[in-house]
């Protein structure tokens, strides 16, 4: 539990300098832990020592680990691509949804949440980096998206999350997110968008995910150490 806590410190100080770079406060930044692949027994000691708010890519993994660790106080969140028929497993234990990439899926998920009668926050999704073997709307396409969800009520749309090209030409990771906050900005101008957050960057550069107005970063292996799998498992294009 003292190394999770220890690396949560670590990467909340980074969080405060890199907001302070920018001249942000760093409350203006979540940090969702990404917990895929981490055992519910490891999970447990993360818990305890802060890891709360988890983000899991798979679904079937992030609901039974729901289900497992039921009596801890949790916000779990899917940061995965998702198929219209787990739309059910979603509403059933999640408490966001950041990978919204089609009306289909909006469709399926609405009608879930009417039937059991709640809400849910979503982000949605967008291909920044151009590479076809990623999921997410185009940036042409995405204030079009966001009018059609207007008439789906029980999608809270919190904002938009993108996976930035995995290179080391920092200039090249930096303009995804550029896109994005420019498509954030022009959603904010027509009122369609909620809060209007942005879920970008990961442990290999959330720092400048942040310099360029992350609202929410998304961070594994900073806190829970190197996986087994290899990203690719997870997220679908990328090469990490």
């Amino acid at each position: 539990m003292e190394d999770f806590a220890l690396n949560i410190a670590d990467v909340r100080a980074r969080i405060a300098a890199a907001a302070e770079r920018a001249g942000r406060s760093a409350d203006e930044v979540r940090l969702l832990q990404v917990s895929k692949t981490v055992p519910e027994e490891r999970l447990l000691l993360a818990i305890q020592a802060g890891a709360t708010d988890l983000g899991e890519n798979k679904v079937q993994e992030a609901k039974r680990k729901a289900e497992n660790l039921a009596d801890q106080d949790v916000r779990w969140s899917v940061i995965g691509h998702l198929q219209t028929n787990k739309a059910k497993d979603v509403v059933a234990f999640a408490d966001e949804f950041q990978a919204l990439d089609s009306i289909r899926l909006a469709d399926a998920l609405d009608h879930r949440l009417q039937a059991a009668g709640r809400g849910l926050d979503v982000f949605v999704q967008v291909n920044t980096s151009a590479e076809e073997s990623k999921f997410g709307l185009e940036p042409a396409d995405t204030l079009a998206f966001l009018e059609e969800l207007r008439h789906r009520d029980s999608l809270r749309v919190q904002g938009l999350m993108t996976l930035a090209l995995f290179t080391s030409d920092t200039e090249r990771v930096r303009e995804c997110f550029r896109i994005l906050r420019d498509l954030r900005d022009q959603a904010r101008e027509r009122d369609l968008i909620g809060p209007g957050g942005l879920s970008m960057g990961m442990s290999g550069d959330f720092e400048a995910a942040i310099e360029e107005g992350a609202t929410v970063v998304r961070v594994g292996q900073a806190i829970f150490g190197a996986r087994s799998t290899p990203d690719s498992e997870y997220w679908p294009g990328f090469a990490g």
